[in-house]
């Protein structure tokens, strides 16, 4: 019997995380609104920034390159359009699931729920623009015997 020796991966020596740069927690200046917004299969989680003037990120891009469509850039922006503090504040947003457009408007929704945290008379406003409220169309489920939700398979007479 001859005994296989076993293979050492040799790797690039990674630096300590604590060795990484790490950025100075000033609580003024990092003080957050944070909430979440959701769309169909999309969820938003939406921090909403004082110290950030008019800087929206969503997943680590900025989010006019994140949402490339000027329509779908608008739909982010109109809560805090609305309210009239658009260079005010800004956001940073995770958000997944779903397509592009059920992201942008779970964004919206996540926006606008933030701002009624940061300030709570902005909430008749937000809520008459329809910002406030969780859009709960979904979609149907597959039927077994169907092609679809509804679709029948085709029917032949002979």
């Amino acid at each position: 019997m001859v005994k296989k020796e076993a293979k050492t991966k040799k790797t690039a020596a990674k630096p300590a995380k604590s060795a990484q740069k790490e950025e100075p927690r000033d609580t003024k200046q990092s003080r957050y609104y944070e909430a979440k917004g959701g769309r169909k299969t999309a969820v938003a989680r939406v921090r909403l920034f004082t110290s950030a003037q008019g800087d929206i990120v969503v997943n680590g891009k900025d989010f006019k390159d994140y949402f490339r469509d000027t329509h779908l850039q608008n739909e982010v922006l109109k809560p805090l359009e609305t309210m009239n503090v658009r260079d005010k504040l800004g956001a940073t947003v995770k958000v997944a699931g779903g397509g592009l457009r059920g992201q942008a408007e779970a964004v919206r929704h996540g926006i606008a729920r933030a701002l009624t945290i940061f300030n709570e008379d902005f909430r008749k406003r937000l809520r008459r623009s329809g910002f406030l409220t969780r859009d709960a169309r979904m979609v149907e489920r597959k039927k077994y015997g169907l092609r679809k939700a509804r679709r029948a398979p085709q029917w032949a007479k002979r």
